[in-house]
């Protein structure tokens, strides 16, 4: 369940050897891998933030944030590498994102929230007075 919940880490990692055989632009896949795996990490511990603050207001301000965060940060890396680069190199950091961004939201339908995993559901119905 653990490779189902990181498969997209580990498409990011497995390209990697094959980049330079095949010849593609080497800057886009780092500058794009990179940007990936911190917003995996930023997404991580901002969810594990969210989930132990008591204020629904303050966990649903927390979760939107990082989604904006990482939007932001995904958008920068694919400009950087291009910029930094060129076209091809701009051109491979928005292949690798879009494909570890279809996995990762494919395999999120299979895994659920990981860290809700442990949390039982909230009770229903009226509390016993007995």
């Amino acid at each position: 369940m653990v490779l189902l919940r990181y498969l997209d880490v580990c498409l990011v990692l497995a390209t990697a050897p094959f980049v330079p055989i095949a010849g593609l632009p080497l800057l886009g896949y780092l500058i794009a891998a990179v940007a990936w795996l911190l917003t995996r990490l930023g997404t991580t511990f901002a969810q594990e933030r969210a989930l132990r603050v008591g204020d629904p207001k303050l966990r649903a301000g927390l979760q939107v944030g990082s989604m904006m965060g990482r939007i932001w940060v995904v958008a920068l890396a694919i400009i950087i590498a291009r910029f930094a680069g060129g076209k091809s190199d701009g051109i491979m950091a928005a292949a690798l994102m879009l494909a570890a961004f279809t996995v990762y939201f494919v395999m999120s339908f299979f895994t659920g929230n990981p860290l809700q995993a442990g949390r039982r559901p909230p009770a229903q119905g009226r509390p016993s007075t007995s």
